[in-house]
């Protein structure tokens, strides 16, 4: 292997655990990165701000407090070592008058003497010693000569004490003298404007958050079968662009609706008019068993047509609307046990769903008639909570096959081999039923029930 390979190695070997890493950090970011829009952009734009302002703030911090504090404490030094001085050269001044003098108005500084010796122990430095340092790096550097002060005990005054020859000077400093005290001004002014600008940046975002907002619960109501009413492109030119498709969507799909609707009813009306000719005939024959076995077979091709037809209309044209979905699973108790069959209902949660109900109505009738076809025992089971509306139709008949429960929702797909065949019926019962539940934004699925038949389940967003 030579060295170019092994280089190519190396460098994807290096290229792998780098994309591992990116994928391990990503996934940990996910957990607790918010998944809205709005808390998303918020944090765009809090996060580079905190980060600059921190920054911001520890440089001048780092920079200009430093700097500020180091002159203003080697001044003051200076002034103490000044005064040193003049006790030095004026031993003629025995009740240090003119030094006092000096120091309180020259200076603006209180000085008085102690006992020689008079020293306290060193306290201990404060958390924030940026002054203290300060104050001890230029005393020693400029007098050096023992020395102890006080930063922390007058909240207002910086204590000074220099050992001399025969006595302790003890110097009291205004702390604004020595350090850069204009720290709440600059948080003040840096909390403020941020937080002015940033209630700015969140009201201008959430005005153009509402616009995609809207576009969802338009698009989101669409596809439950509501109609969408006063929605208008609004936002910014994407979000306008964006309305703009979706309305033009949705123009084309009612337009191919309407035009299947009245093809289909143009062919309803051709063969209708031939069923109903056939049947005049028919009538104008007499009776015989075969003139009755081809009545039952023309009833039956009406039956066919219209459930053909059913099925390719859909539930198209009929406007969504509060329903009680109580009062509709009681009616179609009624209509199982006027056929002889056992059913009961139950319901859970707040009734009233907005809903096509003709349309739901044949959806749910669709599967207690399937039910009640292949079973002696219905049980219908409503839950309404604040996403789902879940309707069960539970039964005690041979159920179907888990293999087989989704090719049942085909057009067409019967199970003779499974079910009754002298039954009739023409295998678009659970296609019309699942076509009419997804037309709401829902689905229905199959399952195996606890009465030992089958479990259909309708679960339709609220």
């Amino acid at each position: 292997m030579t060295t170019l390979d092994t280089g190519l190695t190396l460098i994807r070997t290096a290229s792998r655990r780098v994309s591992r890493a990116n994928s391990i950090v990503g996934n940990a970011f996910k957990g607790w990165m918010p998944t809205g829009l709005y808390a998303r952009a918020l944090l765009i734009m809090i996060v580079p701000m905190v980060i600059l302002q921190t920054v911001v703030a520890g440089v001048f911090m780092e920079r200009h407090w430093n700097t500020v504090t180091r002159r203003l404490s080697a001044a003051v030094v200076q002034d103490v070592a000044a005064l040193i001085d003049i006790y030095k050269g004026y031993p003629q001044d025995k009740d240090r008058t003119m030094l006092r003098r000096i120091a309180q108005q020259r200076l603006n500084l209180v000085v008085d003497f102690l006992p020689a010796g008079d020293m306290p122990p060193p306290g201990p430095k404060p958390f924030f010693n940026l002054l203290d340092q300060s104050l001890s790096s230029q005393i020693g550097r400029q007098i050096s000569r023992p020395f102890w002060i006080d930063t922390v005990g007058r909240s207002n005054l910086v204590e000074i004490r220099i050992a001399l020859d025969d006595a302790v000077m003890r110097i009291f400093a205004q702390r604004g003298a020595a350090y850069a005290s204009n720290t709440d001004i600059f948080l003040f002014w840096m909390v403020g404007t941020s937080s002015i600008l940033l209630i700015v940046s969140v009201l201008f975002l959430r005005n153009q958050i509402k616009p995609i907002l809207r576009l969802a619960d338009a698009a989101e109501s669409f596809g439950k079968g509501r109609e969408v009413p006063n929605f208008r492109p609004r936002g910014a030119r994407e979000v306008r662009r964006a309305a703009h498709a979706f309305l033009e969507m949705k123009a084309r799909i009612e337009r191919t609706l309407e035009q299947r609707t009245a093809m289909l009813a143009g062919v309803s009306h051709d063969l209708r008019t031939i069923l109903t000719r056939f049947k005049l005939e028919l009538a104008l024959l007499g009776d015989s068993p075969e003139i009755d076995a081809m009545r039952k077979d023309v009833d039956e091709m009406s039956h066919m047509l219209e459930d053909y037809l059913a099925f390719a209309r859909g539930d198209n044209g009929e406007i969504a609307q509060p329903t009680d979905i109580s009062n509709a699973l009681e009616e179609l108790r009624g209509d199982a046990e006027r056929n002889g069959h056992s059913a009961t209902v139950s319901f859970h949660g707040l009734p009233v769903v907005t809903v096509k109900p003709q349309a739901l109505k044949r959806c749910l009738g669709n599967l207690v008639s399937n039910a009640a076809r292949h079973a002696d025992a219905i049980a219908i089971t409503g839950h309404r909570d604040h996403r789902y509306l879940t309707i069960t139709v539970d039964d005690d008949g041979p159920g179907i096959p888990a293999a087989m429960r989704e090719e049942v929702f085909k057009p067409f797909l019967r199970l003779d081999d499974a079910r009754n065949q002298d039954e009739g019926g023409t295998g678009l019962g659970l296609a019309i039923a699942r076509d009419i539940a997804r037309s709401h934004g829902g689905d229905i699925t199959l399952g195996d029930s606890p009465m030992g038949g089958l479990r259909a389940s309708v679960r339709i967003p609220v």
